[in-house]
């Protein structure tokens, strides 16, 4: 039996609660070739380094084994039906065109900078009443009644989504996401069997997306899509097979992500007390506290598109042209190279310049949305919640490996507060 290498005991389901020793392994060899033909990349400066790198792509059509794989119907299910790119699955110039349309209906155009900021009193509102609904319980799922509500609420405000497709747009991400697997289980009779209900999940998923956005070519509406439908740029609108692609993006990355650092910010400061009562005696901490817990714990463990356009040398290795390229952000944000003490939990980390939200021209422009939900969301509920006690440490976790999180964080509580 061959040994298995430690990013792919890292990508082990088993091992989804704590992949940290497999990660402290493998950065031993900070760009190590694995039996398929992937190089991991899981240092930090290294990482830095390749992120501002023009040699590296991310456009999945861009690299041989990539291409293949769709081709022969093995590529990841959202690759195989939706072919065409978004904006993390492009280079420039085309991807400048489109990140730069979407910026100006996301963080606000000039007319309205501050787009943002004024949903403050709406999370808050959105926080509140997910406490509020909580009291009288002895028990709740921080994932389920809390972590996840508020940002899917937010995201479908923002975009124009209408809430009550929230339920069949909520099962096709789950169904998808449960069909990708990287690791050395990929091979197995389950995660196969997934991989048909994923495509048709997708599939399903992209055509309510292109439906929503007709509705909104005929007759404009509130939020970020209908703005992004009927938008006229200096190179004219999108085509169709892109503004699906991006809409289904931002429905997904707009609430998934910020559910899992939700999650994990609850899981983290329960498994901390005295972080916990730190921030409960020093509200104003829970900036640089958000930020602690997206290193901590980083909501996309990795990222898997990129692939190098020339030769690379980088930590003694050379990474071949054509050669597909995983970050391992989770990684990273450990680096002891980089953070001083990376696997204790410091409220007020100094300099704490992580990869939560990647670097370069592809830093996750939802990032100030993001912060601004889980400042309010954890804040309130280190607040609120009296004397609250994790009931199964590790929680479940779900399946998937990139966008690690629980699936559930059951809590013992004593009450609300008001």
């Amino acid at each position: 039996m061959v040994e298995e290498t430690p990013w792919q005991q890292a990508l082990r389901y088993a091992n989804r609660a704590n992949p940290y020793p497999f990660y402290e392994e493998l950065r031993k060899t900070p760009v190590a070739q694995q039996p398929d033909g992937t190089y991991v990349v899981s240092t930090y400066g290294e990482i830095v380094t390749l992120l501002h790198d023009p040699r590296v792509s991310s456009d999945p059509r861009k690299c041989p084994a990539l291409a293949a794989a769709q081709a022969e119907g093995s590529a990841e299910p959202i690759r195989e039906v939706l072919t065409e790119p978004n904006i993390i699955t492009c280079d420039p110039p085309e991807h400048d065109r489109d990140r730069q349309m979407m910026m100006q209906h996301f963080v606000g155009p000039p007319p309205s900078p501050h787009l943002i900021s004024d949903l403050e009193p709406e999370i808050r509102r959105l926080v509140d009443g997910l406490l509020d609904d909580m009291k009288g319980k002895n028990r709740i799922d921080a994932v389920d009644d809390f972590a996840y509500p508020l940002p899917v609420t937010v995201i479908c405000k923002v975009l124009g989504v209408p809430l009550e497709d929230e339920p069949r747009f909520h099962q096709w991400i789950e169904t998808a996401l449960d069909a990708l697997d990287f690791g050395p289980e990929a091979a197995s009779e389950e995660i196969r069997s997934r991989q048909a209900a994923g495509r048709q999940a997708v599939r399903e998923f992209g055509q309510f997306a292109a439906e929503l956005l007709d509705r909104y070519a005929q007759q404009p509406g509130p939020g970020m899509l209908s703005a992004l439908v009927n938008e006229d740029g200096p190179e004219g609108r999108m085509s169709k097979g892109v503004l699906t692609s991006n809409a289904l993006l931002l429905i997904f990355a707009g609430h998934e992500t910020t559910v899992n650092l939700i999650a994990h910010g609850v899981l983290t400061l329960l498994r901390h007390p005295d972080a916990l009562e730190k921030l409960r005696r020093r509200p104003e901490l829970i900036v640089p506290a958000v930020e602690e817990l997206l290193r901590f714990e980083s909501s996309v463990q990795f990222w898997h598109t990129r692939s190098a356009l020339e030769d690379i040398d980088i930590a003694g290795t050379t990474i071949p042209k054509g050669a597909p390229i995983f970050l391992a952000y989770g990684s990273a944000n450990r680096d002891p190279e980089r953070f001083t003490d990376p696997d204790e939990l410091d409220l007020e980390r100094p300099d704490n310049q992580h990869l939560g939200f990647s670097q370069g021209i592809h830093f996750c422009f939802g990032a100030p949305l993001a912060r601004l939900e889980v400042q309010v969301a954890v804040g309130e509920f280190v607040r609120r919640v009296e004397n609250p006690r994790l009931v199964d440490d590790p929680p479940p976790y779900r399946h998937n490996q990139i966008f690690r999180g629980p699936r559930h964080v059951l809590v013992d509580i004593d009450g609300i507060r008001d």
